[in-house]
Formats: structure tokens, C-alpha cells, sequence
């Protein structure tokens, strides 16, 4: 039975729905698809950025981490070369001692760090009167720091063992322990690189070494007077025991290094060392003129300071037979009896023309200080050091002071208020 127009209509209006349905579905699934289509690439597009950043960051990381590890071979092959070099210089210079088959009395080490011109100056006054001793007293120069010209300086002297470190505030720690430990030296005498010496300076510390092993009671030999100014001093030969630690030349047994090195300060050792607790009331020995001359103006600080202390001290000049000097007074029960007998005898000044009379006569004098302020005022009126650390006066020996008057013979007492006591000295 043939259909009506009617139905075919129809169908074709519902054929026409259904598509238009279809086609809304499926252009709504293709916007829903495109939709995270498009988050999916901005993801991607994050990551992409983030993996960017990532592999930027690891390759810094790793241009560092070779630029580093270049940096290390270098300075390995720098510490190899340098082991070598010291290694070397230091199988030249011992070797030296053990074909000779002479023990040394005492190491020398200089203490530089960054002036190469002091450093030549220095050496130059020490060889000009070491070589004829050179077996007894092996020579050191120990480099604070990295200074170019000061490490070529000292290589420049191949009769010189070269040391290096770079712990400014554990340098004379680290120079003593490798001088006392590592090359066992006996004795070790620091010097610093500004300092001329005298003449007379090893025979000096010859016969100091002596009086370090045969008396418990002396800490160190200094070769410096604190007030060694030439107006202060007369005899080459005078030799005292202080209370007061010199310092600037010194001279010190192994054994007192055992006992310091492992509390060494970190800073202001000098001091450290003038400490009662430090030193125990054991003395140091001190020349009335100095066998050590310091030169360095430049780089204290201190230019004032400089030329009122420094600049004038007297040099040594002559040469002293010191092995046929005999020194036996400066043991402790012989020095203490014998300078207080000195002392003892002295004119005693009192009060407020001790000053004016101490000018106008021509015999040894005493002046007594009450305290430290006294003795500053005195001191101050004389010319010589003010300054006490712990107590002590510098070149101070059971808190007298003595030194010479306009360099003549005469001698000048200042004494504290207990020192005849101490002395054991009876009051004039």
C-alpha cells in the first residue's frame, strides 16, 4: 500500500531531528574535547618550561661543579708541587747538619708575612754573621699568609728551609710545633722580619742555651731590653733576670713548647705569655743592650710609639767573648742575693726631690714608687716604659726597674714598695 505524502514528511522531519541532535552532541563532545585539548597543551607547555628551568639549572650546577673541580686539581698539584719543593729544601738544609755530625744548639726561624723588603733586610744581617755557625744554628723562615713577593724572597736563599701556612692566628703555633715535633730541634729561637741582630748574637744564644737546660727557673732568654735605649745603657756585658717577658728575639727549650702548645692563644700570645699563671714565676733573661734591633716603622701602626722606644735602642756593637764570660750569677739564689745587695745599696730619694737629686749625683740611687700610677709619673719623668701587664713593670725583677743614667755607669733603681722584702735586702 503506497505511503501518504503525509507520513514521508514525518519521517523526514524526525530524520532531520535526529541529525540535528546528532550533530549538537557531537559538536559539544568536540568543544568538550578541544576544551582539554587545550589545558592538555598548557600543561605540557608548564612542564616543558619547567624542564627548561630544570636542565638550565642542573648545567650551572654542573659548569660549577667542574670549574671547582678544576679549581682542585690545581691546588693539589700546587700542595704537590710545594711538598716537594719544602720537602727538598728541607732534606738540603738538615742534611747538611747530619753529614757534619754536629747537633744543633737551637733552630732560628724568622716569622714573615707580607713585606718583602724587611724580610731581605733581615736576612741579610743574620747571614752576614751566621755562616761561620751555620751548622749550630740552622735558619727557618716561616710565611704567614700568600704574599707572592715574600715567598720568592725567602726561596731566593737556598742555605734557608722555606715554611709556608696560611692560619695567621695559629702561625707561631703551627712554625714552633713543626720546629720542636717534626724536625725535633732542642731549642728554637724566634725572630721576627724586622730585626737586625748584633755581632755577638749567636755566641749570645750559645751560651744562653746553657743556662736554659741547667736552670728550671728561666723560662726564656730574650735578646731585647724593653727600656735599651741608648740613653739607658753602658755595659755590653750586663745580663739580668726579669719577671717581665721580652719577647722580640727570644729563645725556648722543647720542653717549656710542650707545656705552652696546647693552650697557645689564637691572638696577643706576647702577652699571654707575661700572664703569672702562664709563666709561674719562673724568670727571663735580659741583656742591658740589645742584641736585637727592630726596624719596623712601617706597618706598626705606631709611629709615635716607633720613635720614642724603638728607634733609639743601641744596637750591640762589639763583639763579646761570651764563652769565656763567666755567668754563673745570673742562678737564681746568686742573682737574687747579688742584685739585692746592688739595690740595697743604692742612695735612697724620697718623696719630692727624689727627681731633682737623681740629676745631680754621681753615685747609684734608688727612688721607691707606691703603686703602678707612682711609677708611671716616674717613668714618665725619666723617659723609660710606663707600661705593667699583670702586675709587672716592664724589665721589671722582683718590681725594680733599673737603667743607666745618660748612658754613664751610674745606675737608676726604681723600686716598688715590697720589692727589698722580696729581695730579702735589709732598708737603707
Amino acid at each position: 500500500m503506497a505511503r501518504s505524502p503525509c507520513d514521508i514528511r514525518l519521517l523526514l522531519l524526525a530524520a532531520a531531528v535526529a541529525f540535528i541532535y546528532i550533530q549538537v552532541r557531537l559538536f559539544a563532545s568536540q568543544s568538550h574535547h578541544a576544551e582539554r585539548l587545550a589545558e592538555a597543551e598548557k600543561s605540557e607547555s608548564r612542564c616543558t618550561s619547567q624542564l627548561r628551568s630544570m636542565i638550565d639549572q642542573v648545567s650551572m650546577q654542573q659548569e660549577k661543579i667542574a670549574a671547582l673541580e678544576e679549581m682542585k686539581i690545581r691546588q693539589d698539584e700546587e700542595r704537590v708541587q710545594l711538598k716537594i719543593l719544602i720537602q727538598d729544601l728541607e732534606k738540603r738544609s738538615l742534611q747538611t747538619l747530619v753529614n757534619k755530625n754536629v747537633v744543633p744548639v737551637a733552630a732560628v726561624v724568622i716569622m714573615a708575612c707580607n713585606r718583602p723588603d724587611y724580610l731581605q733586610r733581615t736576612v741579610e744581617s743574620i747571614l752576614k754573621y751566621q755562616k761561620t755557625v751555620a751548622s749550630k744554628f740552622p735558619l727557618f723562615i716561616s710565611q704567614d699568609g700568600t704574599n707572592g713577593d715574600v715567598k720568592k724572597k725567602a726561596l731566593s736563599y737556598t742555605q734557608i728551609t722555606f715554611m709556608q701556612m696560611f692560619l695567621n692566628s695559629e702561625h707561631y703555633k703551627w712554625a714552633l710545633d713543626a720546629l720542636f715535633i717534626k724536625h725535633n730541634f732542642d731549642r728554637v729561637i724566634i725572630l721576627e722580619d724586622d730585626m737586625e741582630i748584633a755581632p755577638d748574637f749567636f755566641d749570645y744564644f750559645e751560651v744562653a742555651a746553657k743556662l736554659l737546660d741547667n736552670d728550671k727557673t728561666i723560662m726564656a732568654v730574650s735578646s731585647w731590653n724593653d727600656n735599651g735605649q741608648k740613653q739607658f745603657v753602658h755595659d755590653p756585658k750586663a745580663l739580668y733576670r726579669s719577671d717581665f717577658f721580652p719577647g722580640l728575639g727570644w729563645m725556648l727549650t722543647k720542653p717549656t713548647w710542650m707545656e705552652l702548645s696546647p693552650k697557645w692563644p689564637k691572638a696577643y700570645w706576647d702577652d699571654w705569655v707575661r700572664l703569672k699563671e702562664v709563666h709561674r714565676d719562673r724568670q727571663f733573661i735580659r741583656p742591658e743592650v740589645c742584641r736585637t734591633y727592630n726596624f719596623g716603622e712601617h706597618g706598626s701602626s705606631m709611629g709615635q710609639f716607633f720613635q720614642q722606644y724603638l728607634e733609639p735602642i743601641k744596637l750591640n756593637d762589639v763583639h763579646i767573648d761570651w764563652n769565656s764570660e763567666d755567668l754563673s750569677y745570673l742562678k737564681e739564689d746568686k742573682f737574687l742575693i747579688q742584685f739585692g745587695e746592688d739595690v740595697a745599696s743604692a742612695t735612697p730619694l724620697h718623696r719630692s726631690d727624689a727627681l731633682l737629686k737623681a740629676h745631680n749625683m754621681n753615685v747609684d740611687v734608688r727612688i721607691q714608687y707606691d703603686d703602678q700610677g707612682d711609677f708611671e709619673r716616674i717613668a714618665r719623668h725619666f723617659g723609660i716604659f710606663e707600661e705593667w701587664k699583670d702586675g709587672v713593670p716592664r724589665a721589671a725583677y722582683k718590681g725594680v726597674v733599673v737603667f743607666r743614667y745618660k748612658s754613664s755607669s751610674r745606675r737608676i733603681y726604681l723600686v716598688g714598695p715590697d720589692s727589698l722584702h722580696q729581695l730579702g735586702a735589709k732598708q737603707g
